[in-house]
């Protein structure tokens, strides 16, 4: 089992292939692990309740995490989820760069519809893979929450409301980029983590089931009790098993 404690975090900067300049964080493991960690939407690597997440994580292996484009100090705009697999890939050549020979992706929200299809879209395919709290689908509207973020994209006032929040919206997509469910199926072998809290109010059980179901079993699903939205719903203890599931099945693969 990999355990150690973090030494040390650090900015660090990265440019995507398609020329956006990322700013986030390394938080310096002692082993050959990272975690390339993607936050939600509006979300960024200093707000409280992400940065308790990354250093948790950091306590059992290295951590790589970047603002997504769009969002804190990351320049671009957010394409919310199309063009972001183009930063995990940044992140995850960050990590390697850095000296990091096992690499999990652990998405948030919008952050895990982005490692899902990272892990089939991307150039460098990570060991492992986890989703948490991810949507199945496009255009989800559902829940409450989902429809005031669709309000945000698709309203003539929605980018100055958007920006209020913290994030800078890019233009509306011109062809659906292939959706979390569309994709699932293809990142077999990589194992793969589906975690979704029974409470969500963004996104229904439902899409975890059905992300798992197009997996044809591969994927482990876990339905959390209790557990409401991404970073924000992440208990310290569910994330040390999170970070413990990521060892297990990352030595097994080595």
């Amino acid at each position: 089992m990999l355990t150690f404690v973090s030494t040390g975090v650090m900015p660090v900067t990265s440019t995507s292939h398609d020329g956006v300049r990322l700013h986030g964080v390394h938080y310096k493991g002692e082993n050959d692990l990272a975690f390339v960690v993607g936050h939600g939407f509006t979300n960024n690597v200093r707000r409280p309740y992400v940065a308790r997440v990354l250093a948790r994580l950091a306590r059992r292996a290295g951590v790589v995490a970047f603002d997504f484009r769009g969002h804190g100090r990351s320049e671009g705009r957010s394409t919310v989820g199309a063009d972001e697999i183009h930063d995990v890939e940044a992140a995850v050549r960050t990590a390697r760069s850095l000296g990091y020979s096992k690499i999990a992706t652990v998405g948030f929200s919008m952050g895990a519809s982005i490692v899902l299809r990272h892990a089939v879209l991307g150039e460098t395919r990570p060991d492992a893979v986890v989703s948490v709290s991810g949507p199945a689908r496009w255009w989800s509207r559902e829940t409450a929450p989902m429809r005031r973020v669709h309000w945000l994209l698709e309203q003539p006032h929605g980018k100055l409301a958007a920006r209020a929040l913290g994030v800078r919206l890019g233009g509306s997509w011109v062809q659906a980029p292939e959706s979390p469910l569309e994709v699932v199926g293809r990142i077999t072998p990589t194992p793969l983590l589906i975690v979704h809290g029974d409470l969500d109010h963004y996104f229904s059980v439902e899409h975890a089931r059905s992300l798992h179901r197009a997996s044809s079993g591969h994927a482990e699903l876990w339905i959390e009790p209790g557990m409401r939205h991404a970073e924000s719903a992440a208990t310290p203890e569910l994330v040390d098993r999170m970070a413990a599931w990521i060892a297990v099945n990352v030595e097994d693969e080595g």
